[in-house]
């Protein structure tokens, strides 16, 4: 039942790694040696297997707008995923909360309205797994709380979610774990509440008699900008110990703030 958040900036290799995830294409080497190649398994079962059908039937997938049939409507999508995973029984619900007309045809649908479908094809037949690519695009803030509302009731069923974003605020709002990607390559998996206990302060100071970077700059020390009579420097782990160093000279005016969670992502993609 965790909502796990696949976070990065556009272009670092969130939906290729999806698509991996889904067979549509194949990863041919891991970075470390390309005699290795990669592998991935859903449901215990590997992505390039003959059997591997049998977990995508427990995964609901998030389609990109390109791949919806343009002269179908969302009853003919409906239809025939109905036609290969049976009956959906939240269909109608699902098609309610997202303010959704199944009657209309996709080429004639708004980007939002085409997400929209595509969100409810990959909710309406109780999968196992969720994977999304940045599923919110598109939809106006109250279709995204709706949709957070929908992803925590399905956690709450014990349905695993898998989603890519580029968006701070929302893997914050809705996920309990995240997954930092840069250049194709996992930085670090962390919880969000340890991210929001993590020590990074900024410091804005100005100094009565110029100092030189240098006495200030260490290993958890970075000088972000230089401003008239100091600088304004970022400062990892606890704030004590360089305190300290700055009392040796003689301070006009000092503030210090604690860094958001939006500045401490940041720090894994210097």
């Amino acid at each position: 039942g965790e909502i796990f958040g696949f976070l990065g900036p556009n272009g670092a290799g969130k939906t290729t790694a999806i698509r991996c995830m889904m067979d549509f294409i194949r990863p041919t080497a891991t970075r470390l040696s390309s005699s290795k190649s990669c592998e991935i398994k859903l449901f215990g079962i590997n992505s390039t297997a003959a059997n591997f059908h049998l977990s995508r039937e427990k995964i609901g997938y998030l389609i990109p707008a390109a791949n919806l049939v343009g002269s179908w409507n969302g009853k003919d999508h409906f239809s025939y995923k109905e036609s290969l995973f049976g009956k959906s029984k939240n269909l109608s619900d699902l098609i309610q909360r997202f303010d959704f007309n199944p009657k209309l045809k996709v080429k004639t649908l708004s980007t939002g309205n085409q997400q929209k479908l595509g969100l409810i094809l990959a909710l309406m037949n109780e999968p196992k797994l969720l994977i999304m690519d940045e599923p919110t695009v598109g939809l106006d803030p109250i279709l995204q709380e709706e949709f957070y509302k929908i992803l925590r009731e399905f956690s709450a069923k014990d349905v695993a979610v898998f989603m890519s974003s580029h968006n701070l605020p929302e893997v914050e709002k809705i996920c309990s774990r995240v997954a930092m990607i840069k250049s194709g390559k996992i930085v670090s998996v962390q919880k969000i509440s340890a991210l929001e206990g993590k020590k990074l302060h900024t410091v804005r100071v100005t100094f009565a008699e110029k100092v030189a970077e240098n006495e200030l700059a260490d290993k958890d020390v970075e000088i972000i900008d230089q401003i008239d009579g100091g600088y304004i420097l970022a400062v990892k782990h606890e704030i004590d110990p360089f305190i300290k160093k700055l009392a040796k000279f003689k301070i006009e005016s000092i503030s210090i703030s604690q860094a958001n969670l939006e500045e401490i992502f940041m720090e894994f993609y210097k």
